[in-house]
């Protein structure tokens, strides 16, 4: 559990406000959480300009918030951005740079990332945003490494994600980085959302549905893998569990999931171990033995690969206090 002295989120409002994306701010934030305690967040919304201030759908909507509440703001999220070109006034890129060097920590959900990037506060940084936007994100700003493929990044005081739903993602992973992992998981819960969803957001891009039949078929072995983690899983053998063929099972494996077979196993490995890591002190070994990683230089490897930290340094990170 991280040691902030209190814990004001302030997410920015602009005419043109991209609803989802505060959406999914005020809900994560914004409700009342009791499981917290005292010192559970408190939420404000400040306007970057003068009104009438529109949303995305049609609404007209007043902020709660000020520019004081702006300065003394421990996190400032830009819940998307009102367009890739779009320009951002000066008064709000001076603003963020002066948070920064206060030490607020800095979030943008999708297309929020423009602002970021206008403000100069992600140059020689990773960063990450919709898919669409990637590209030319690249062109514009080719200071900052983007990385399209992955649902958010945390490069420390500034965190970015991708597409609107990476955004309850990122916002989750906050709430684990602010008060542990039980915290983080009864708000997924209420979310009905994993408290960890691993993978790249290519597997979202135009994937066929699959044919009722066939996703009945796999959702079966998708929970026959999920319950059995520790087993040794082959093509060939989910192909047979699946009654299916190995080169059709394969094709529709992925056509439902976005990703091969072995890695789909593999993400749901490192995702059972970021829950094990958080709520247990079961050793490395173990862990991995558990979630079929065999032993703890795999398990060190895959997380290097797949999350950029080291499994003790992530039970370090986010194992709740006590």
């Amino acid at each position: 559990m991280t040691n902030r002295s209190k814990n004001l989120v302030v997410a920015l409002a602009y005419d043109g406000l991209c609803t989802f994306e505060f959406g999914i701010v005020a809900e994560v934030f914004g409700l009342v959480r009791p499981e917290i305690g005292p010192d559970r967040y408190q939420f404000k919304t400040v306007a970057i300009e003068d009104g009438p201030l529109r949303a995305a759908g049609g609404l007209e909507f007043k902020a709660s918030g000020t520019k004081a509440d702006l300065k003394r703001a421990d996190t400032i999220i830009i819940p998307g951005w009102r367009g890739k070109d779009e320009p951002v006034p000066t008064s709000l890129c001076t603003a963020l740079q002066a948070a920064h060097k206060r030490g607020t920590r800095l979030v943008s959900i999708c297309s929020g990332i423009y602002v970021l990037a206008a403000a100069g506060l992600l140059d020689g940084k990773r960063a990450t945003t919709h898919w669409r936007y990637a590209d030319d994100l690249a062109q514009k700003h080719p200071n900052i490494m983007v990385e399209p493929d992955n649902l958010y990044i945390d490069d420390g005081d500034i965190l970015t994600s991708a597409g609107s739903s990476a955004g309850i993602d990122l916002c989750i992973h906050i709430v684990r980085q602010d008060f542990g992992a039980k915290i983080a998981n009864s708000v997924a819960r209420r979310l009905v959302m994993h408290a960890h969803r691993q993978g790249e957001q290519s597997q979202y891009i135009e994937q066929p549905v699959p044919r009722p039949s066939e996703a009945h078929r796999l959702s079966s072995t998708l929970e026959h893998i999920r319950t059995r983690l520790a087993k040794s899983h082959t093509v060939g053998s989910l192909a047979k569990f699946s009654g299916m063929g190995s080169r059709t099972f394969q094709r529709r494996f992925m056509a439902l999931t976005g990703v091969p077979t072995m890695q789909w196993i593999n993400q749901e490995r490192l995702t059972q171990a970021c829950t094990l890591l958080e709520t247990g002190n079961s050793s490395l070994d173990d862990v991995a033995d558990t979630v079929g990683l065999i032993n703890a230089e795999n398990l060190r490897y895959h997380f290097r690969k797949q999350l950029h930290i080291s499994p003790s340094e992530y039970r370090k990170r986010f194992q709740m206090a006590g």
